[in-house]
């Protein structure tokens, strides 16, 4: 669709043609507004009509009067018909049969109240008769068939009523057939360009759309980007500061709300040498893996903070929760037995982690506190022969649980 959007667009204006789903679309676009005028039109035809015949009824013989009102009776019935089946989206043939049929029986009527009433009402109501059709064409911002059909029956109807007027001969006639076709003619090309521009202004819109679209979907990638890791695919450190910055604000009143691990693989530099940097690679690629599947995706937070660290956040848990998610970390990234022969641990890849944890009565603690702990708590680990869990305890906070004692050990 987007294509056919610019290839009509290059062309020229007046070869816009709308076809499969661009002229569906327009239609459910412009119906609305299509529809508003319509019934309008068909209110104020019927209106002017009742309104036209009380004013004869007033000014004119009661004889002219009389012939007038059966062919006036006509009109009303078939515009409010018109406007109530316009009054709600309907099949396209539906909406068709009723404008046209519509549109005959109101210019029909009209044409009668001259030809019932003779005289000089005759030709009067006749070129009424024609305006009524000219204004219909104006506003009705239909398919040019419909514009087309409208204008053709208004004409034929007046020649042959002006055929059979005894006052008029042949030529006269014939000329006056062809001065009012000139006039219709033009009115239908002015309706057929005022449809090709209204077309074009869709056309525009739905570029300008999808243009939007792609804009925001760019701007959304970039976005992504901006907060992702461009090797491992998870968080990077910019988003996860903007992450708990928030989480900081929000905060519950009791109990620990959240629990920070510092994780660091273990003699990584060793490996990136020994192995070369594409294995290192791979080597980051599954260990955040493996931490993304320890953690529970709806609620916790993982990310890469920078070389062979990764941080982990847990909200809302208690020591031994952390405690219980570190080691199993801890083990499954030592299960996964990614080779690492220069480790001074072992021949696979190990990890070792710092815990440090936030109870809401630590009002005192900041972020960078936290980070900091969780810092100093990665750092003991490692200076107690790394592959282990290690807890940050503040002075006022209790000895070691027993949970954590079993996942300190190797």
């Amino acid at each position: 669709m987007a294509d056919e959007v610019e290839r009509l667009l290059s062309g020229r204006t007046r070869d816009i043609r709308l076809t499969g789903d661009l002229r569906r679309r327009y239609d459910e676009k412009s119906w609305r507004q299509t529809a508003k005028v319509i019934r309008s039109w068909m209110i104020w035809v019927a209106f002017v009509d009742i309104l036209t015949l009380a004013l004869n009824a007033i000014l004119l013989p009661p004889q002219v009067v009389l012939s007038m009102v059966a062919p006036a009776c006509l009109l009303p019935p078939a515009a409010i018909l018109t406007a109530l089946v316009w009054s709600k989206p309907r099949a396209a043939a539906v909406q068709r049969a009723s404008l046209l049929v519509g549109m005959c029986l109101i210019l029909l009527s009209v044409a009668l109240v001259g030809v019932f009433a003779g005289g000089e009402f005759y030709e009067r109501h006749l070129s009424i008769m024609l305006f009524v059709a000219t204004s219909a064409i104006t506003i009705f911002s239909v398919p040019l068939a419909w514009t087309v059909a409208i204008a053709c029956y208004a004409l034929c109807l007046y020649f042959i009523l002006q055929w059979h007027n005894p006052i008029l001969d042949a030529g006269s006639v014939v000329a006056a057939t062809l001065f009012f076709s000139c006039g219709i003619i033009a009115t239908v090309v002015a309706r057929r360009t005022m449809n090709i521009l209204a077309q074009k202004t869709f056309l525009l819109d739905c570029r300008d759309q999808r243009r939007v679209a792609e804009l925001a979907d760019a701007n959304a990638r970039l976005e992504r980007l901006a907060r992702t890791d461009p090797l491992t695919g998870i968080a990077n450190r910019r988003w996860m500061i903007e992450t708990l910055e928030g989480l900081w604000r929000n905060d519950g009143e009791t109990g620990v709300v959240a629990a920070m691990l510092m994780c660091d693989i273990d003699h990584f530099k060793a490996l990136n040498d020994k192995l070369g940097h594409g294995e290192g690679d791979r080597c980051l690629v599954k260990v955040a893996g493996i931490i993304q599947s320890c953690v529970r995706a709806d609620r916790d937070l993982v990310s890469r903070h920078g070389g062979e660290e990764f941080l982990i956040v847990l909200p809302d848990v208690d020591e031994d929760e952390a405690i219980a998610v570190a080691t199993r970390i801890r083990e499954s990234v030592e299960a996964a037995a990614l080779p690492n022969p220069s480790s001074g641990v072992g021949p696979s890849v190990t990890l070792s982690v710092g815990v440090a944890l936030k109870s809401a009565l630590d009002t005192d603690i900041s972020l960078s506190n936290l980070q900091h702990e969780a810092d100093m708590a990665l750092y003991r680990a490692k200076e107690a022969g790394r592959n282990q869990v290690c807890v940050f305890r503040r002075p006022h906070q209790a000895a070691p649980s027993a949970t954590e004692q079993i996942a300190a050990r190797r």
